[in-house]
């Protein structure tokens, strides 16, 4: 394929005006999909958080690019020695877009309206197990939850803890107001929102970024180019597309990864799937970085159970049944399936690890004799037959949400796994207080998910930006969707 030479003098001279002008203190950010909303409490969507978290909305603690948790809305707090009790005393001066006063009674408002009967909250069950909310005064707060949890901290520095006011919560999805460093300004309907520095934000004058859009451009090919006119500073391009350019000095391309593990999502109580000799007989037919290669272009990490690498509690299980067709044909013979069997194969419209990475992890079945049936669905269809309905026996898809391992613990959650012991060890590392505690059972957890083969996995996805250089700030691993435009600057 013939590439693309970025630094040729022409591009260069076009590209050099608009660095002058613009990249001192706004930055612009071409992604694909567009927000169905910008309230992160209520909507599940990458792409509201990506916008919004940081940005606009805080929360009591935030993220930090290295994963460490910091302090935000509250700049200390105390825990209880049983790990039930946080006292958060409140940062002075914070106010809301709209003038408003953030205090303690925000707080309260935010976490009772997140564990409502009628709450849309994808992490509600985090604030229904907060027992009693008080508020002694203006700039405390104390949570005492039902059960403790040793990430709480980390928990509520995500997006769906974002503090909201109760003035302005019902109109947060159109008109959102945060007590964020940035404002929305416009949200173009189909092609972007534009975000100014707020005056309202307590640290305003510090602020590098004081202007930025995200941009809306499903096409990847028009997203690299409105990188290479000089339009954006930063696009999220499609691995393929990497290969086709050859980028000068103008640019560096960050490659991290992401918390999304890409999974062959398995049936665990179909009739033939519920044979774990089955489960073992696929997981040896797998070659994941043949996946990777073909599907992903080379990026990606491979894995063996569900947690990201970049967490310090990650243990590599890719050993637990590695590559090995003749011994995935002996587990279907054990099986009595020693003629083969056919399986389905749903797949989302996600063009690369699902319908690419689809398509090589059915070759590599058949290579074993396992006949694969696939039928490509759209998401709505997805969420209903998969998802909601469990009418499948494999799919392939990517969770995105950090620390996400307790899925396996939900009834009736769509890989209809069902293991007691399991359970028991998930529930023991989000109540350990002790850090050597949680860690050994997170990491037994991911240990049971990966010899009870419960779902093919595959890798994880990796986070590729393309960044204009000078841009500072952008992180290389995506622990949560935010692109956190107050802590970034252009080099002077």
């Amino acid at each position: 394929m013939k590439k693309m030479f970025v630094a040729a003098a022409v591009v260069s001279a076009v590209l050099a005006p608009l660095s002058v002008q613009a990249a001192k203190s706004t930055v612009n950010y071409a992604m694909r999909l567009e927000p169905p909303g910008l309230d992160p409490r209520t909507g599940a969507a990458a792409a509201i958080s990506r916008i919004t978290l940081y940005n606009i909305y805080e929360g009591l603690t935030r993220i930090a690019a290295d994963g460490s948790v910091q302090p935000l809305l509250a700049k200390s707090w105390t825990v209880s020695p049983d790990g039930l009790v946080y006292t958060f005393d409140l940062v002075e001066g914070a106010k809301f877009h709209d003038g408003s006063e953030f205090d303690s009674s925000d707080v309260k408002y935010t976490f009772e309206a997140n564990a409502a009967e009628g709450s849309t909250n994808k992490r509600k069950g985090r604030f229904t197990n907060i027992a009693t909310i008080d508020t002694p005064d203006a700039k405390t707060v104390i949570l005492t939850l039902k059960e403790p949890r040793g990430d709480f901290l980390a928990q509520l520095g995500e997006s769906t803890a974002v503090i909201a006011d109760p003035d302005s919560a019902a109109t947060n999805v159109t008109k959102p107001v945060g007590t964020g460093p940035y404002k929305m300004v416009r949200w173009i309907k189909g092609d972007s929102v534009k975000l100014m520095a707020a005056d309202t934000y307590r640290d305003a004058a510090n602020l590098k970024i004081k202007k930025a859009t995200f941009r809306f451009i499903n096409d990847a090919a028009s997203r690299m180019a409105t990188l290479l006119t000089g339009d954006v500073d930063i696009a999220q391009v499609p691995n393929e597309t990497l290969g086709q350019y050859e980028f000068g000095d103008e640019f560096k391309i960050i490659v991290g990864t992401t918390n999304g593990e890409t999974i062959l999502s398995t049936n665990n109580t179909g009739k033939v799937l519920s044979n774990i000799k089955v489960r073992q007989a696929i997981a040896h037919a797998i070659n994941r970085q043949e996946i990777i290669d073909g599907a992903m272009f080379g990026y990606g990490t491979p894995i063996g159970s569900h947690f990201a690498p970049h967490h310090p509690d990650y243990v590599d299980l890719t050993g637990t049944y590695p590559y090995d067709p003749e011994k995935s044909k002996a587990l279907l013979k054990e099986a009595g399936y020693g003629d083969g069997l056919e399986l389905s194969l749903k797949l989302p419209p996600v063009d690369d690890y699902a319908r690419k990475g689809g398509q090589i992890v059915a070759a590599q079945l058949e290579k074993v004799g396992i006949k694969i049936k696939i039928e490509n669905v759209d998401w709505p269809k997805w969420l209903d037959e998969v998802y909601k309905k469990t009418n499948y026996d494999l799919s392939i898809v990517s969770h995105v949400e950090p620390m996400d391992i307790n899925i396996y613990a939900k009834e009736n959650y769509y890989f209809n796994y069902n293991n007691p012991a399991f359970n028991k060890v998930i529930n023991q590392a989000e109540t350990a207080l002790d850090a050597k505690v949680r860690t050994a059972k997170l990491q037994e957890a991911q240990m049971i998910l990966a010899k009870d083969a419960v779902n093919g996995y595959l890798f994880q996805l990796a986070n590729v930006n393309v960044v204009r250089s000078g841009l500072n700030g952008v992180w290389k691993n995506q622990h949560l969707f935010s692109l956190d435009l107050a802590r970034m600057s252009w080099d002077d």
